[in-house]
């Protein structure tokens, strides 16, 4: 079978997005893994596909590196939203559609600026643990602040993390190092899925912006993040011991398309 398939990256983040609304892509373990495979794929931190929904524009289905399916993705998110305007699933700048974590909301600032909506965390849920902060914002993440993240070894040190025994109950999670400077934060995340280090990380910029804001008072929004692979920024409002209004914006490259065989 040949297929077709979009790659795309949101700062850095890469993907591969498949038009899926006709169920002809067999979405296997084995087969995701081997084409996101950096080696003998075609490389990519996950694959998505974009399916039919009853309700929404679109639905979103993500499947990290390692074949499995994923929790949510928020880079991933922002280019879904590029790419389904692309071919045309959505004409205009904004769009709803469905992932696995509920219902999202998404707008283009520019051609290549995508702005999605997050869920709502309680304050309550950001929980202060040995290993650092932990919350779910989709995906599960621990948010470590450190003084210069530039020599952290974050493969050793974040695997160590992923797979250490507080979360095993959860399959692992996501790990982010963090280092305030100059305004903006710092950051590096280690992926579980993905079991590497990679240039950026939606979820995981949301997290790091929650937990900032929790612990600074009067914190400037929106909250800059500067990852490997470009900027991105965290928007929110803080009310009843909640945040509400999140949005997760920043830059998404469509790279190139194809077609692979998959057989």
């Amino acid at each position: 079978m040949l297929l077709k398939f979009y790659k795309y990256h949101g700062a850095g983040n890469d993907f591969i997005i498949v038009d899926n609304r006709n169920k002809e892509f067999i979405t296997s373990k084995k087969t995701i893994k081997t084409l996101c495979d950096r080696h003998f794929g075609i490389g990519a931190d996950g694959l998505m596909t974009l399916e039919n929904d009853t309700t929404n524009d679109f639905s979103m289905h993500y499947f990290n590196a390692d074949g499995k399916e994923g929790t949510m993705c928020g880079n991933g998110g922002r280019c879904i939203v590029h790419f389904a305007k692309k071919i045309g699933v959505i004409e205009q700048n904004q769009t709803v559609f469905s992932a696995i974590d509920g219902v999202h909301k998404a707008e283009f600032i520019s051609d290549d600026i995508v702005k999605l909506k997050m869920n709502n965390i309680d304050i309550q849920k950001i929980e202060s643990t040995p290993e650092g902060f932990f919350l779910d914002t989709g995906s599960p993440h621990l948010v470590r602040f450190e003084d210069d993240i530039d020599s952290i070894d974050v493969l050793s040190k974040g695997r160590k993390l992923r797979y250490s025994k507080r979360f095993k109950k959860i399959n692992g999670v996501n790990v982010n190092f963090v280092e305030i400077s100059n305004g903006y934060l710092k950051m590096r995340t280690y992926e579980r899925g993905v079991e590497a280090e990679t240039l950026a990380c939606g979820t995981g910029s949301v997290a790091v912006a929650l937990v900032l804001a929790v612990n600074v008072k009067n914190v400037r929004i929106p909250i800059k993040i500067n990852a490997l692979g470009g900027n991105l920024k965290v928007y929110l409002d803080n009310k009843h011991d909640s945040f509400r209004n999140i949005w997760l914006e920043g830059p998404v490259k469509f790279v190139f398309s194809t077609q692979i065989n998959i057989n």
